[in-house]
């Protein structure tokens, strides 16, 4: 049965693929299915549901108070009646890489379109990251807690007169909201935005012109609904929630899933790190400074619609006196070097999952060959080589043994036919074929399922980087992270895939012959709705397998058969 083992093996990582694929999937907090639907949105009966000691005091909707009576409008946003509706006023500021639309409830960030970057599904328009719109709600919010009227994100406040355009020359633009007094506590912000920058510096500050000392509290919160982002594709998946990451347990997402089934598990209180929102390509982030003491806490607000937050203490602040917290708000692309620069871990919301430890490397290399090469299409060539370098001589010894596999399959083929009806004795003689013939049925699967957590690490590196979104590569690949809109390079990747079956020994048992065939033309499949710079990666790969593979056969005069099997 040994001649067997080698094709079952294949089978095996076939369907391994699959399994991995679907794990990932559940990683990723999707339907575990090649063709995932859309996230299911979530109902609860309890706006509560899920809440964390530490942080029910901070407000739990989206933008202005609840009253009763109040209507809800669409993304759970809580309004109160007309008679006591504070005033909303929306302010457009623009920089040379943002579109920021900043509410005057709160102060609050409501709108961030990204200028460098294209739509998903509308190439000609920015791609909108942050919005609270009928569909939508994804914003970021700030206030403060501790007393019984203190100004948070849902307080009018003031707009102070200034600029509201990036002008050129300037490096920096300040927007500065002032609330009224409540309870004699006034509360300040201001936003610097940075030529360039991604990266928003966030001033808090805090009067108190009581006469009595008062110690507030500050909250950071990222508030979403549970959707999937639009624009995602259905034929792959990445996950999509809230993150937090301190030094103590380092990086933890969080399903929104388990936030509605109240089973969230995370590091509660800590003096450094960040909390983050994460989609595919893009995430947002609340960061204070290391040393800062903060409560962390994920939570449900209201039906699908949740929350990802820190809360610091201020202190007790005696009369006449301010306290100032110095923040940072990130809302941009998943550059990963940029990343690392603005806070330690801040890379990690670009998430390759369990294979971290190997893909970091693999996209460090990809970043270097793109700083010679200027194309990221050329870059991914360059790197499938290099790995296949790295690779030969054990991809050389492994495909030795196929070709000394196949030499012999004849024979093989002829002993079974003769001793169909004596399994004993055919196991017998098909062990001393392999002695005779110096042949190890085994050799050609173990070279090959070593190199596998690389090749995984390097796909998940492709699907993870956004410098694909837009880079063209040549002639009709002028976007690798889409797929291929004349389906050619999948096309090529198919008949690459058949010929390496063409290439390797026939499996003596006919189902598992046909096997052999049926697993590429199935796992093809998928790669026509894939990216085309994960499509390149794998057609270079097997271009590379197949020209290697050709010159070990052709020493041994070992020559491909194309004997397809009869499919009845």
């Amino acid at each position: 049965m040994n001649d067997i083992r080698r094709t079952v093996l294949w089978v095996i990582f076939g369907f391994s693929m699959v399994l991995l694929w679907d794990k990932w999937q559940i990683h990723n907090g999707h339907q575990p299915t090649f063709f995932p639907t859309t996230t299911p949105v979530a109902t609860a009966p309890s706006p509560d549901a899920g809440r964390q000691e530490g942080a029910s005091s901070v407000p739990t909707v989206a933008s202005t108070p609840t009253t009763s009576g109040g209507a809800v409008t669409a993304g759970g946003t809580a309004l109160p009646p007309a008679a006591t509706t504070v005033p909303h006023e929306r302010t457009e500021v623009r920089t040379d890489v943002f579109r920021l639309v900043f509410d005057s409830a709160g102060g609050t960030l409501v709108q961030g379109e990204l200028l460098l970057h294209g739509d998903f599904e509308h190439k000609d328009d920015n791609f909108l990251l942050l919005d609270e719109s009928k569909n939508r709600v994804y914003v970021a919010q700030t206030g403060l807690i501790g007393g019984t009227n203190f100004p948070t994100h849902k307080s009018p406040m003031t707009l102070v007169p200034g600029p509201r355009t990036l002008a050129d020359g300037q490096d920096t633009l300040e927007v500065r909201f002032e609330s009224p007094e409540t309870d004699g506590v006034k509360l300040i912000k201001t936003y610097t935005l940075k030529r360039g920058s991604y990266a928003i510096d966030v001033k808090q500050e805090v009067v108190n012109n009581t006469a009595a000392p008062v110690s507030p509290q500050l909250y950071l919160q990222l508030v979403r609904d549970g959707n999937k982002p639009p624009g995602e594709s259905s034929f792959y998946s990445t996950f999509t929630g809230p993150a937090i990451y301190t030094e103590a347990k380092k990086y933890q997402k969080v399903e929104f899933k388990k936030i509605e089934e109240n089973k969230v598990d995370i590091e509660k209180q800590a003096s450094n790190g960040y909390v983050a929102m994460v989609q595919h390509y893009f995430a947002t982030a609340w960061m204070l400074p290391d040393g800062v003491q903060r409560d962390l806490f994920m939570r449900k607000v209201d039906n699908n619609l949740y929350a990802v937050g820190m809360i610091t203490p201020l202190g007790e602040l005696a009369p006449g006196a301010r306290k100032t917290v110095d923040a940072t708000f990130y809302a941009g692309p998943q550059e990963e070097k940029k990343l690392e620069a603005l806070a330690p871990g801040l890379e990690l919301v670009k998430d390759y999952g369990w294979l971290t430890i190997l893909a970091k490397p693999l996209y460090w290399l990809l970043d270097k060959l793109h700083g010679v090469l200027h194309n990221w299409g050329w870059s991914i060539v360059a790197l499938v080589f290099l790995l296949k370098a790295a690779f030969y001589w054990l991809n050389a010894k492994a495909y030795a043994s196929m070709a000394k596999m196949k030499a012999i399959n004849p024979k093989i083929m002829a002993m079974r036919e003769r001793l169909k009806d004596k399994p004993a004795e055919m196991q017998k003689e098909m062990m001393a074929i392999y002695r005779t013939e110096k042949v190890n049925p085994m050799g050609g699967c173990f070279p090959i399922v070593i190199q596998i957590p690389v090749f995984i690490s390097l796909y998940w590196v492709l699907l993870s980087s956004v410098e694909m979104r837009g880079a063209p590569w040549i002639l009709w690949i002028q976007d690798l992270s889409a797929p291929d809109p004349f389906f050619i390079m999948p096309l090529l990747m198919t008949a690459t895939s058949l010929l390496q079956t063409a290439l390797n020994p026939t499996p003596p048992d006919p189902m598992q012959a046909k096997l052999m065939w049926i697993m590429p033309l199935a796992f093809s499949v998928m790669f026509f709705f894939f990216p085309a710079g994960l499509v390149l990666y794998w057609l270079t790969n097997n271009i590379l397998s197949i020209a290697q593979q050709w010159i070990i056969n052709t020493r041994m005069g070992v020559p491909p058969q194309f004997n397809l099997p009869k499919f009845k």
